[in-house]
Formats: structure tokens, sequence, C-alpha cells
């Protein structure tokens, strides 16, 4: 998915384990949120296209289980998350309001582009073959990180992580493009890397709690949350590597709207929202300083 080399500050850690208790591992977030004053920006609002002006609303399509970035407050129902703040914020400078449907991480793209939803918001790292799919406006910086038990009592090398079992959320950049060239090195040498794929990321996270599988790979911050929220059962192991932008989803005939966000990010950036919201999420090392639509991979 995803990939993001921020980590979740200690006031954000101690909310979500306040809010979703020692031992749970649902897809809960923190309940902080940043609080924030923006107004429409009518140079980037005239980018919009005539229909989605007149609508006022945007229906995004989110993978809720990513908590802290993607996530669900405590009554099961509303979206929560840096994701959530930083584009309420980007709609609002627009002159509209996002409403948000939690949908399977794998089905959002094509989501966007069969027209079920507007945009698609949940982490979606940039790559080359999403950008083939759809439209991809840049917002932020991301990296991954493993972890394991605590004391990593298989002494897993995330580098060469051989004769394992690991965790990964299905259709992630972690499981499309990171582990498949470790699965072929391991097989190589003979010590096989078995892949568990879970639809949901606090599944992945559960599965190596439980003793099914020996580690978990995900974005940084999501890596951090799931530490934190194990009260010790966890630790991150190896370093945070492979940044990527993250970017929107838009449908590729709907480039008017896709340049409306990249003009509502600029504006963002330049009276200081942007930077509000990733302060209140600890995550300010993710952010970016241009905006593009459909970026160069990095």
């Amino acid at each position: 998915m995803r990939r993001l080399s921020l980590a979740v500050s200690a006031t954000a850690a101690s909310l979500a384990l306040a809010a979703c208790g020692s031992n749970s591992l649902t897809n809960t977030a923190p309940s902080a949120s940043a609080t924030v004053t923006t107004s429409v920006d009518a140079a980037a609002a005239a980018l919009l296209p005539p229909a989605v002006k007149a609508k006022g609303t945007l229906l995004v399509g989110m993978d809720t289980t990513y908590p802290p970035v993607d996530a669900l407050a405590g009554d099961g129902q509303t979206a929560v998350g840096l994701d959530v703040d930083l584009f309420n914020a980007v709609a609002k400078t627009l002159g509209l309001t996002a409403t948000y449907q939690t949908a399977k991480f794998d089905s959002i793209i094509d989501g966007v582009g069969s027209g079920k939803y507007d945009v698609g918001v949940s982490a979606f790292s940039i790559t080359d073959a999403r950008k083939k799919q759809a439209h991809m406006v840049s917002y932020f910086m991301a990296g991954t990180e493993w972890a394991a038990p605590v004391g990593n009592p298989k002494h897993i090398d995330v580098k060469s992580p051989c004769g394992i079992s690991v965790a990964v959320q299905t259709g992630t950049t972690e499981a499309l493009q990171d582990l498949p060239p470790k699965v072929a090195a391991c097989e190589k040498l003979g010590k096989p890397l078995h892949v568990d794929h879970y639809d949901a990321q606090t599944a992945a996270n559960a599965a190596v709690i439980s003793g099914k599988d020996d580690a978990m790979l995900a974005d940084s911050p999501i890596t951090a949350y799931a530490v934190k929220q194990s009260t010790g059962k966890l630790q991150t192991i190896g370093t945070i590597y492979g940044s990527a932008h993250y970017g929107f989803v838009v449908s590729l005939p709907n480039t008017a709207l896709a340049n409306a966000f990249a003009a509502a990010l600029k504006v963002m950036y330049e009276n200081g929202t942007y930077t509000k919201v990733l302060e209140a999420w600890g995550a300010t090392q993710g952010g970016i300083k241009s905006f593009a639509v459909d970026p160069a991979v990095q």
C-alpha cells in the first residue's frame, strides 16, 4: 500500500492505547485529530469539474483497517486518521465535503475507475503500475518497517528473511513488490519464505502476536502503532526502507479533479494547514513541499 516513513508520536501512541484498550488489536485509531480552520480557495475551486462543484460532495473509498492512518472511531462507523484529516482539509479548500466508505484495499482503485468512488484515499504508494490504472496526486512520503515478537526469537534479518512465515496485507506494495524478490531469493537458498496474505492489516498484526506468523511488515506508523498496541508482545526489527510518495487516486478521465486536488494541497502548504495536520499526527517527517499529478516514481 503503502509505505510511510513516519513515527507515531508518544502522544498519539498513548491516545491510541487509551482508545483501544491494552490488549486490543482492532482497527480503531487514536482519538486525536487535527483542529484546523480552512477557507475556500477560489482559484483552486475553479479547477473542479462543473459536475463535482455542483454536487458539492466527494465519496471517498478507504480501507479503514490501517490505523492510525486510515481507521474507524470508537463507534465503528466514523472514518478517522491522518488521511481523513488531510483529505477533509483538501475538500474544504475546494468548497466540498467528503464522506468515507469502508472498502477492501485491493478493490479501491477499480472502484474509482468504475465511478463507485470519486477518489481513493488509503495510503496508496505511487507506482508505475498504479499510474496506468488511475491518476495519483502526491501528498506524502512513505517507507516500510517490519515487526516480530519481542526479542526477535527467530533472529530475522529483514534483508534476507529466509525460513520464516511473514504476514502482510493483500494488495499492498509490500505484498506486490517487496516480498516477491525475497521469496525467490530464499527459494534459491533452500530456505523458503512463506507469505500469509490478510484482507485487513489488523489481522496480519494479530497473526504475529498469536504465533501463526513469525513477522509482519507494513508502513512504519502502522508497524509502530501495532507494536504499541501489543503491550510488549511485538518490537520493530531492522530499519525503515523503500520511501515512496503516497497519492490520492482519481480516475484517468477525471484529470481536472486531480489537478484541483494538487492545487488545494499547494494552497494548504502555503497557508500552513498541511503542516498543522501532520503535526497533529506526529507525521511532519513524511511531509513534502510540492504536490503533483502522476509524479515520477521515486
